[in-house]
């Protein structure tokens, strides 16, 4: 028989309050400036990415069929017109469909993307103008919100990340620009976890598409939630602790205000250079490094051996049959980087020149978890490659992080407008700097939202 769940409702609301209390008081004052700052050269790499996503062969034959609702508002690279919602849904799904979007270590996601595209759906449909500076305060404290709950969120390991404890932020960033109180705000909050989604890993391990509408179907939940809240139909009841503290696992509250206001996660995000899940970033980063130290090709490469975190299992299938699913194998991505100068929007299309090349040498790339590098978990997400020669030869590099962590060659500003250029060309990152540049000063977000590609 299974143990009691002991459910620590008082303390949940307590947590859930005081996350509000933030949130209305940056909507007030403003977020600190080092926040703002960060949070704008995110913007710059989750538009550019979402673009990027929107010219892929999946989401094209997506928005052509998808019949959308009527409507002025426009997607990231204009494929389809319709409601603030819809447009917001497909935006959703282009952001994470290659696996380009910034992430955060401590929350095991992606925040960002489940908070942006509810919080520019809110403003959308704001009954007065929506300052620039307010979208991207909210922004910022809703992206807060989630990577907090997903900090404090211990999952099944049956659960992808997607879908779930990110809702929280959508709710909180929608509630905050559709004038919430304080008390809404926290219901907006706690009520989003009541509308989670199934995400089993099995589902992207397979190539699933419908993976990539998890993030999306978050951004909705946040907006409902705030719905919700504002027609006073829900209160912060606590009932995180039945969803991500039960059905999901389990839930600390103190983790969810351990440093608020002070700590901010939103900081210490990490950008991805690499188009596959994060958890192979460290690996490919070594590939790399070891190719361009010893000027090796693909040729030269028996076989490869990869030692890295538990957090990757999952990642230790073989045979991807789908660019999703490529994205997901530690083998098919580390041979991919053998063989291939970058893992980026092509390299792992099934129909590219990459791929069968990759898929071979992905049979000799043994791949293990490390207890030792478990250890060092959340703070380091090490890998160790050791690249074996045709004539024995053994090479070997040991990296703690993905370059691009924020704790590990964290990629400034310019770093991030040379990704976006490498992705969507000069004209649109040019776009994408102006906007993002306007938002500062800018009286109507949504009018200065029009001049994105």
């Amino acid at each position: 028989m299974s143990t009691p769940h002991t459910f620590r409702l008082a303390e949940q609301r307590a947590a859930t309050d005081e996350l509000a209390r933030l949130a209305t008081t940056c909507r007030r004052d403003g977020v600190p400036p080092d926040v703002r700052d960060r949070v704008a050269t995110m913007l710059v790499d989750l538009l550019g990415v979402t673009l990027v996503g929107s010219r892929t062969p999946e989401l094209q034959a997506l928005a052509a069929s998808w019949r959308a609702e009527r409507g002025t508002h426009a997607t990231t690279g204009s494929s389809v017109t319709g409601t603030a919602e819809t447009v917001a849904h497909l935006d959703a799904i282009a952001a994470c469909c290659l696996e380009l979007d910034e992430g955060n270590k401590h929350a095991a996601g992606h925040p960002a993307a489940h908070v942006l595209f509810a919080a520019v759906a809110a403003a959308r449909i704001a009954v007065r103008p929506v300052t620039g500076p307010e979208l991207v305060d909210a922004f910022a404290v809703g992206y807060e919100v989630a990577a907090r709950f997903g900090r404090a969120t211990s999952r099944d390991p049956r659960w992808h990340t997607h879908g779930h404890w990110g809702a929280t932020g959508a709710a909180c960033a929608a509630a905050l620009l559709l004038d919430a109180t304080t008390e809404q705000v926290a219901a907006a909050i706690d009520a989003s976890t009541t509308l989670v989604q199934v995400t089993p890993w099995e589902v992207v391990l397979a190539g699933g598409f419908s993976r990539n509408l998890w993030i999306a179907g978050a951004n909705r939940a946040g907006l409902d939630a705030a719905r919700l809240a504002l027609a006073g139909l829900v209160d912060n009841a606590a009932s995180a602790q039945h969803t991500l503290g039960d059905v999901i696992g389990t839930l600390d509250p103190t983790r969810l205000v351990d440093g608020l206001g002070e700590d901010w996660l939103t900081t210490q995000g990490y950008t991805k250079q690499h188009a596959s899940c994060s958890y192979t970033h460290a690996a490919v980063d070594a590939v790399q490094a070891l190719k361009a130290s010893y000027g090796l090709h693909g040729d030269d490469v028996a076989r490869v051996a990869v030692r890295t975190h538990s957090l990757a299992t999952p990642l230790f299938q073989r045979d991807p049959g789908s660019r999703l699913a490529a994205m997901f194998s530690l083998p098919f991505v580390v041979a991919a980087a053998v063989v291939s100068p970058a893992i980026d929007a092509t390299t792992l299309d099934p129909d590219g020149p990459t791929f069968a090349v990759a898929q071979e040498l992905s049979t000799r790339v043994e791949v293990s978890a490390a207890p030792a590098l478990d250890a060092l978990l959340p703070h380091r997400r090490a890998a160790e490659v050791t690249i074996v020669l045709h004539d024995g030869t053994e090479l070997g590099l040991g990296v703690p992080n993905p370059i691009g962590d924020s704790d590990h060659f964290p990629m400034s500003a310019a770093d991030v407008t040379a990704k976006v250029r490498r992705l969507v060309g000069d004209d649109d990152t040019r776009r994408i700097l102006a906007v993002v540049a306007a938002l500062a000063t800018s009286t109507d977000a949504v009018a200065t939202l029009r001049a994105l590609p």
